[in-house]
């Protein structure tokens, strides 16, 4: 690093830590300090909330959590929006916490990873009751070259949904899509069979946002694992690693979408649209069919109402390919991790009190009060002891304490399964219950990354450069400006920009396992 890079640098982690000051958040514990008075062990997290406020340090809820697990907790909160920044800044400094949120394997997380920054837990979650249960695929797609850096924050994995227009389907009887073809021909029927039967031309089949990421369960990564394609990344018996977008299942996926664009079956701005706005288009009753995950479905109801939503919206969750087989895209099973750093945690002695804590977040009574808040905001189903419904959720004081709850999940882990209840009236739990169904049966023909735990420092550096040019190059090509050729030409150039070693890297780290 350059003179200016460093005092930059620096420059940055004072000025952070005087925010930090200002508003009375705190450091790290340091040796001798790790119990109060009252023999609570002293923990300092740092974490990231989406409310408009964090929990103040008086919140009952923090107090709650600090009597279940016996410690004196002392927050600093970062807004999600500047957290990866503010995260890399206080990373450099060197004041660390005793845990921290890492939202995901972000190339500072890596080299600070790599560097010795964060305690290696492979070896030590065996000895805890509820950390000892980690899911195996997920714990595998979490670490970082086959070495656990952190405890996951566990996610369903089985995520996948295609979300239809109901009344549409209803309107031109047709039935839920079982295949691929099905769901062109739904499309299809959906753009030129006016479906509405407002007697105008004005609708589209498929509602695509653009996507400017590659491997991130985007429509066009779940379509690809639909044809056959690895996910990611594929590798052969001799060891030899391949890109997902070099293989024929991924060229066909494309051709699939690009069939529905050159026929008008997709949205005309599926290059520009935000994402953000692409439910407008099924909700105004411009689009039909979405492609993303089951949230579609509860993003549709906050901004329809669930009266209008069981009227317009019907689901279903992976398709089987054109040879009849069905291969299910699943997400990674983790949204970010809890790490703790060595400059803080010093000892094993100390190492050891840090997990016991986040071990009793995870039990059953730890991800209730993280993910549902105390008793007195929910009301357990008597009927279905998976689901709850909360206690005046309209009310000031339970908005106050459902906006604290929402922050406190952020250090949750649930490692061994999800045990908290599923808040939910009983006119919700019907699509509910429907989708965890789905979400069983294509979690067994899941199609996981085989070297999700593998990171190339290759990719660490380039990626993003790398990303783009197969992004560019998908676009380019669904919309008809470039041919078969032109995506081979892009992926050579991938491969002369730095891809061919990031394949390299990935089957040498792999055989290392």
């Amino acid at each position: 690093m350059g003179k200016n890079s460093k005092f930059i640098a620096g420059l940055l982690a004072v000025t952070f830590g005087l925010a930090l000051t200002a508003t009375g958040c705190g450091s790290k514990n340091t040796a001798g300090e790790s119990k109060s008075e009252g023999g609570a062990t002293k923990i300092s997290i740092f974490s990231c909330y989406y409310q408009t406020n964090p929990p103040a340090a008086n919140s009952p809820l923090i107090a709650e959590l600090e009597k279940l697990t016996n410690t004196d907790l002392n927050f600093t909160w970062v807004p999600n929006s500047s957290y990866e920044d503010k995260m890399n800044v206080t990373l450099s400094s060197g004041d660390l916490p005793d845990i921290m949120v890492v939202l995901g394997k972000t190339p500072g997380f890596i080299k600070s990873a790599n560097a010795g920054a964060f305690w290696d837990l492979t070896d030590y979650l065996k000895d805890y009751p509820n950390l000892s249960k980690a899911d195996p695929v997920i714990l595998s797609n979490s670490s970082v070259n086959g070495h656990v850096y952190g405890i996951y924050r566990r996610r369903d994995m089985m995520r996948t949904s295609v979300t239809i227009r109901k009344d549409w389907l209803d309107n031109l009887g047709l039935k839920e899509p079982e295949t691929v073809e099905d769901l062109y021909q739904i499309a299809k029927a959906f753009t030129e069979d006016d479906p509405d039967g407002n007697g105008k031309d004005d609708t589209y089949g498929f509602v695509l946002p653009k996507w400017s990421n590659l491997n991130n369960s985007s429509p066009y990564d779940i379509a690809s694992v639909w044809f056959g394609a690895p996910n990611a990344y594929g590798q052969a018996e001799d060891g030899t690693v391949t890109a997902s977008f070099e293989t024929p299942e991924y060229l066909e996926s494309l051709k699939w979408f690009k069939d529905m664009v050159g026929n008008g079956y997709v949205n005309p701005d599926f290059a520009t649209l935000v994402y953000e706005d692409h439910l407008g288009y099924f909700i105004q009753g411009k689009g039909g069919i979405i492609l993303d995950t089951y949230s579609t479905r509860s993003n549709i109801v906050n901004k329809a109402g669930a009266q209008e939503a069981d009227r317009i919206v019907t689901f279903t969750g992976n398709l089987k390919s054109p040879d009849g087989k069905l291969y299910s895209y699943p997400t990674p099973g983790y949204s970010g991790m809890l790490v703790i750093p060595k400059s803080s945690v010093t000892t094993e002695e100390r190492l050891r009190e840090i997990l016991s804590f986040i071990d009793t977040c995870s039990s059953k009574e730890g991800q209730i009060l993280l993910n549902n808040g105390t008793e007195d905001m929910y009301t357990p189903d008597p009927d279905d002891d998976r689901f709850a419904w909360a206690v005046n959720p309209d009310s000031d004081e339970y908005k106050r304490l459902n906006s604290d709850r929402a922050s406190l999940a952020q250090i949750g882990t649930g490692v061994q399964a999800d045990e908290y209840y599923i808040l939910a009236t009983k006119e919700i739990q019907i699509p509910y219950k429907r989708r965890l169904d789905i979400m069983a049966a294509d979690l067994e023909y899941a199609v996981n990354n085989p070297l999700s735990s593998y990171v190339s420092d290759t990719y660490t550096s380039k990626g993003t450069t790398l990303d783009t040019i197969i992004v560019d190059a998908r676009m380019k090509f669904i919309s008809g400006q470039i041919d078969e050729q032109g995506w081979k030409d892009a992926i050579e150039l991938w491969k002369k920009s730095g891809g061919e070693q990031v394949l390299k890297e990935l089957a040498q780290l792999s055989s290392e396992k």
